[in-house]
């Protein structure tokens, strides 16, 4: 109370005062000997610079840390300030929070449950999957394994593609990468051809033909689209079909739900269905087939024939030179 009443302060800055006493217990007598010096300092200047110097003082302090209740302008924007002390609907408030709140856990239980939905592979998992897979193709890599005909790749001869072309003359090699996937099979022309011809034999073979229909379907203009649907339900699915392909009946009701309103992915679940089925079942037949393992063991002999013509020729040719 002695200092309030010498210093003329405020309540508020005589507690502030006596928190930092508090606070510099320690080096509080150097701090007041340092500010009796520059009140000493100040004593000795002219009575009228002595209060422009305590009024601009004042009004820092006024500014930058003004008593409790006001508004401090510099951390604070003035409109929204005013904002704030307005009066609100406690209950529009408290509706508002609600809501925000309830929206706040809504997408916090989402994320939750997508995190619990992915699925987390170790690395080590990862590297084998990868070491497999590189392992299984590297016999098709024309960086890794040269083929017999120079690659287009690498040279610019286009006489390998001719030769993937020709269904006369298969390499061995090619005809073991259609028992990696069905999708390796069906990407292969000639597989495709070879797997319709065994489906045929076993009276299935309008899944693959209903399949490669809704893959055409997705490629087409849109000003085809309605009509192209319309036949792939009169021929596949629609009840008088004239090659019916055997799906569920969930597949079927969502696919005749979609019929009212076509587009390109209209057959989306039933062509899934089917290639679902060629994949767990007449794909495995296939690959167990004597058609297989004969059309195989063809293409090695072709293959090695090729080969034994090659050394032979190469020979000839040597001989001749010498």
């Amino acid at each position: 109370m002695q200092n309030k009443t010498r210093l003329e302060l405020a309540d508020y800055e005589a507690e502030s005062l006596a928190r930092l006493q508090k606070m510099f217990s320690r080096k509080w007598e150097f701090i007041f000997m340092q500010a009796e010096a520059q009140s000493k300092v100040d004593k000795k200047r002219d009575k009228l610079e002595r209060k422009v110097l305590d009024s601009q003082e004042r009004a820092f302090w006024d500014m930058h840390r003004p008593m409790p209740g006001c508004v401090n302008t510099t951390e604070l924007d003035i409109k929204k300030a005013c904002r704030m002390n307005k009066p609100a609907n406690k209950n529009n408030a408290a509706s508002v929070s609600n809501e925000q709140a309830i929206e706040n856990l809504t997408k916090e239980i989402s994320m939750f449950k997508t995190r619990l939905d992915r699925s987390n592979i170790k690395m080590s998992k990862v590297a084998e999957s990868y070491i497999s897979y590189h392992e299984q193709y590297c016999e098709y890599d024309p960086f890794f394994t040269p083929p017999d005909v120079a690659h287009p790749w690498i040279t610019d001869n286009p006489d390998f593609w001719e030769q993937e072309k020709n269904a006369k003359d298969i390499a061995a090699r090619r005809v073991k990468r259609w028992a990696f996937s069905l999708q390796e099979l069906l990407a292969d022309p000639v597989g495709r051809e070879q797997f319709a011809k065994f489906l045929d034999k076993e009276f299935s073979g309008e899944n693959l033909k209903f399949w490669e229909a809704v893959q055409e379907l997705r490629a087409l203009p849109q000003c085809q689209v309605a009509d192209k649907v319309t036949e792939i339900w009169s021929e596949y699915l629609g009840p008088d079909a004239s090659c019916p392909v055997n799906i569920d009946s969930h597949s079927h009701d969502i696919t005749k739900k979609n019929m009212t309103k076509p587009d390109r992915w209209t057959f989306d679940a039933a062509a899934a269905h089917v290639y679902h089925l060629m994949k767990t079942d007449s794909y495995s037949r296939y690959l167990r087939s004597e058609m297989y393992k004969d059309f195989l063991q063809g293409s090695k002999k072709k293959t090695s024939m090729k080969g034994i013509r090659s050394i032979v020729s190469f020979s000839g040719r040597k001989d001749a030179n010498s």
